[in-house]
């Protein structure tokens, strides 16, 4: 089933350019990736900062688009449609699919847990469309709102952001009737500056709320609860809030059993997904299904089904257990997964990359982690590349790997039978690789 069906004038009065060459087939769909054509596509070349998409028009025309965007004095292939900025065009043509569509829309941001209130929110919400992986930018919140099926019950944006008007840049293609916010931590403060900034940025998503709109937000934050006219449902353990969530049990695979308070509805349930934390994702995304009117125990029931994305909390039992949580880290993600693990039963290890981002915070959050370890009673803590602060707080559990095939051969020499071991950094440390030669290494 075609998402929709635009001629290329449309297209060009949408972004306020002009078509060149022959009228196209009708456009049914939109990419900015030239290697994943399908006929009747419209190619984006979207511009980084380490490549110009500019470059691989010709080969996504060739591949079966059936026209292209482009920026003035780049190309020559038709048809195309001539816009004075690509990544202005792309948030317009999400605009005008946004418009049509009459389902209601739910954006979540926030510092961690974002991905996986998505997750749990989407499964909860049959016939629901959501962002794939972690399509959360200036690119991915687009394409996300452009691929909505015309049959889709609900459409969940995952909505990232760096700075201060990040969020509001996307406003006309998103425009929630659902606003979430997970939470708010001290993550990118490289980049945001300050905690105030960085919860202004965060409620710039609660400003985008259609007029009847709703915002979901931790009961115990304030900054996100600054204007009356707003209204506002909470989550969190705290007593008052509309939505609680408490953890009563927790399996050894890290699957957390919720005692849930909604609405004046009790409900128990166990997740799929592993982790503690887990709670104050589903509170979140229970917190919608009340905004949404849902009925609460077909939702917690569908929502329990959620199994996430890829290396979050990816718990493969084997010889040792392996928590594969290497997508990405900050101090709230760490913390939490060090304590579920904890609490998995068998000896805690953990093999611990930096966390990137946190300006002046640094040392003193991955020294918080190292003594968190130590508190929990990890049995070891490896740390691969540079430390940062993990052996400030934890010296005597601390040892030192210089890549990945160092960190596995320490592993290969301490790990026993029953072990629990997590593998947790930012993204840009790559430890995914290590992660899935631990599980095949488990497995054996």
């Amino acid at each position: 089933m075609s998402n929709f069906a635009w001629t290329l004038d449309a297209i060009a009065q949408t972004v306020g350019g002009t078509v060149v060459g022959d009228e196209a087939p009708l456009i049914t769909g939109v990419t900015t990736d030239s290697r994943s054509v399908d006929a009747g596509d419209l190619f984006v070349p979207v511009v980084g900062e380490r490549f110009d998409g500019h470059d691989f028009i010709a080969s996504a025309l060739a591949a079966g688009a059936s026209a292209t965007v482009s920026e003035p004095n780049t190309t020559d292939a038709t048809p195309r449609v001539e816009v004075a900025s690509v990544a202005d065009a792309l948030v317009d043509l999400a605009a005008k699919r946004r418009r049509e569509l009459s389902i209601p829309v739910v954006a979540i941001t926030g510092s961690t847990g974002k991905t996986s209130t998505k997750d749990l929110l989407a499964s909860g919400i049959t016939g629901s469309w959501a962002s794939p992986r972690s399509y959360n930018n200036e690119v991915g919140v687009p394409l996300t709102v452009l691929g909505t099926p015309s049959d889709a019950t609900a459409l969940v944006v995952e909505v990232g952001s760096r700075g201060i008007g990040h969020i509001r840049w996307l406003a006309r293609c998103l425009a929630p009737d659902v606003s979430v916010v997970t939470n708010l931590g001290v993550v990118h403060l490289e980049t945001f500056g300050t905690e105030d900034d960085l919860a202004n940025a965060k409620y710039e998503l609660i400003e985008l709320l259609t007029d009847d709109g709703v915002a979901v937000v931790p009961m115990d934050e304030q900054r996100l609860q600054r204007d009356d006219t707003v209204t506002t449902i909470t989550f969190g353990p705290e007593p008052g809030a509309d939505v609680t969530v408490a953890v009563v049990d927790m399996d050894a695979t890290g699957r957390p059993t919720l005692a849930i308070d909604a609405a004046g509805t009790q409900i128990a349930t166990t997740l799929s997904m592993a982790g503690a934390h887990q709670a104050n994702n589903a509170a979140a995304a229970i917190g919608v299904a009340v905004a949404l009117g849902l009925d609460l125990d077909r939702f917690v029931q569908s929502m329990a089904q959620a199994t996430g994305s890829d290396w979050r909390m990816d718990v493969h039992p084997g010889r040792f257990t392996v928590v594969n949580d290497a997508y990405n880290a900050n101090p709230q993600s760490v913390a939490a997964a060090l304590e579920t693990v904890a609490g998995m039963g068998g000896r805690s290890v953990a093999v611990l990359g930096p966390m990137a981002e946190l300006g002046s915070v640094c040392e003193s959050e991955h020294r918080r982690m190292g003594a968190l370890a130590k508190e929990l009673g990890f049995a070891e803590v490896i740390v691969v590349g540079v430390d940062h602060g993990y052996a400030l707080g934890a010296p005597e559990l601390i040892s030192k790997a210089t890549g990945l095939s160092d960190a596995f051969d320490t592993l290969a020499d301490t790990l026993r039978p029953g072990d629990v071991v997590l593998v947790k950094a930012s993204r840009s440390a790559g430890l995914e690789r290590l992660a899935l030669k631990l599980i095949k290494e488990a497995s054996r």
